[in-house]
């Protein structure tokens, strides 16, 4: 195999917050979260998911960078590393990284859909439509054409790798920090421009002045949207597969990890925040339904650019199809990194190399997600799970992720891992906040915080899979 050469490292702190936010900033940010909020009742359900935040997200993404910066490596080789003789803590490294490909295999299709719209809105494509021609441009056009879908998972493919060929620095480093600064000028500029359309306020009020009678005596009722939260905050920041282990591996000892773990969760949570200050005072302005889902961006929104006229429609249009598609890269590009250096640090691959195997073995892997929404859509898992890209994300979201996250806290406090002495001494090193280490905290997080974990997982399933 020969000697591995000296592991790259980021080139500075500024990349690798962003790098981290760019991970954890994703469709989920600037899609699912403005409309989850609207269909669990907006101000209150903010409340309880910034909570959960705190309270599961944080101490979660903690021992994922502690775990990458005591071990130098990625999940090929973190938890082998770290563990004690004899355990076998490191065999989930191995499902973390099919986790990091199951996800990708759809969300490199779903990305190609604001690639698209963006370059579509910029052409003018639907200048002058209604409602119905709208609709038929997502569901006939871009879901519905095979060789469309396929052409564009590829131009995210070509631009995620891309990145990662040209080295941690020169490309993954440097092309996040562009986008993502991009990203954050965008939104905020869009979320300025909508407070004044007239009409917005109602948005703003139904975002932001919480309404707890509504709450428990909504349509979905309490324990709903406690754990609709708990699902929220959890999978927001992309925890449990290694995808910020990965991040916490290439930097050094200056900074406590708590204090880089709570900026991280604010760039996050802004991005999130602001994205439902974009969506919700339009959605005011334009009568447009606030729970729509997918055709809240897709089918709903060109609605509300072509209202402004043919010129600023199509510049604000664009402009918010390219903030959703910097979004989804920033993901893309960092869980392509995580890919790319399980072979690197397990095998010794060169970047080179593994870049070349990944790009190939993407290209046949995301195929039958796009394919599965049209030529395949026969192929069907149940009418509790349903599509090929459903399934995926089941296997990601429902139990890899939680799971996963589960196994980093115990990882992180039980003796048998790698322990509460191991985990305080590296989240502490380095200036910065400090992470809590009394015996309440400790105790939260050896037995509560894996019982909630738990608790997500099972009721998720109840969820899916319960009577309806």
């Amino acid at each position: 195999m020969g000697e591995q050469k000296q592991r790259e490292t980021l080139g500075s702190r500024l990349g690798f917050l962003l790098l981290s936010a760019g991970c954890a900033i994703g469709l989920g940010n600037v899609w699912r979260f403005p409309y989850i909020t609207g269909k669990y009742g907006g101000a209150a359900f903010v409340l309880i998911y910034l909570v959960f935040l705190v309270i599961l997200g944080l101490p979660v993404m903690v021992c994922e960078f502690a775990v990458g910066r005591a071990s130098k490596k990625g999940m090929g080789g973190a938890f082998q590393a770290l563990e004690p003789k004899g355990t076998k803590w490191h065999w989930y490294g191995n499902f973390a990284i099919i986790g990091n490909y199951l996800l990708m295999m759809f969300y490199t299709v779903v990305s190609g859909w604001f690639l698209k719209y963006f370059f579509q809105m910029i052409g003018g494509k639907f200048v002058g439509m209604g409602g119905d021609d709208i609709v038929n441009v997502f569901v006939g056009e871009t879901i519905g054409n095979p060789s469309g879908l396929l052409i564009w998972m590829v131009v995210v493919i070509i631009i995620g790798f891309g990145a990662c060929f040209l080295g941690l620095q020169k490309g993954v480093e440097r092309i996040t920090k562009i986008m993502m600064s991009a990203l954050f000028v965008i939104m905020i500029g869009l979320a300025i421009y909508v407070a004044f359309i007239p009409g917005s306020g109602a948005g703003y009020k139904f975002y932001l002045k919480p309404d707890f009678k509504a709450l428990v005596s909504g349509e979905h009722g309490l324990w709903d949207t406690i754990y609709a939260a708990m699902g929220q905050a959890f999978f927001t920041l992309s925890l449990g597969i290694g995808s910020m282990e990965i991040f916490g591996s290439y930097i050094g000892k200056d900074h406590s990890l708590t204090g880089e773990a709570l900026r991280v969760i604010g760039l996050d949570t802004f991005v999130a925040i602001c994205a439902g200050l974009i969506i919700f005072p339009a959605c005011a302005a334009f009568n447009v339904e606030a729970s729509s889902g997918a055709g809240l961006a897709f089918m709903s929104l060109p609605n509300v650019f072509n209202s402004m006229g043919p010129v600023a429609g199509r510049i604000v249009g664009a402009f918010f199809f390219l903030f959703m598609s910097f979004a989804a890269l920033s993901t893309v590009i960092a869980v392509f990194e995580n890919i790319v250096a399980f072979p690197m640090d397990k095998f010794g691959w060169t970047r080179r190399k593994s870049v070349l195997i990944n790009f190939v073995a993407m290209l046949i892997l995301a195929t039958p997600a796009a394919l599965g929404m049209n030529v395949w859509s026969g192929v069907h898992f149940g009418s509790h799970i349903g599509s090929i890209d459903a399934l995926e994300d089941f296997i990601v979201s429902q139990n890899l992720l939680p799971i996963g996250s589960m196994l980093f806290i115990l990882f992180c406090t039980l003796k048998n891992g790698w322990g509460w002495n191991g985990f305080i001494e590296e989240a502490d090193a380095g200036e910065g906040i400090k992470f809590p280490k009394n015996k309440v905290v400790q105790f939260y997080l050896r037995y509560i915080a894996p019982l909630i974990i738990l608790v997500v997982f099972v009721a998720g399933y109840f969820d899916i899979f319960g009577a309806k």
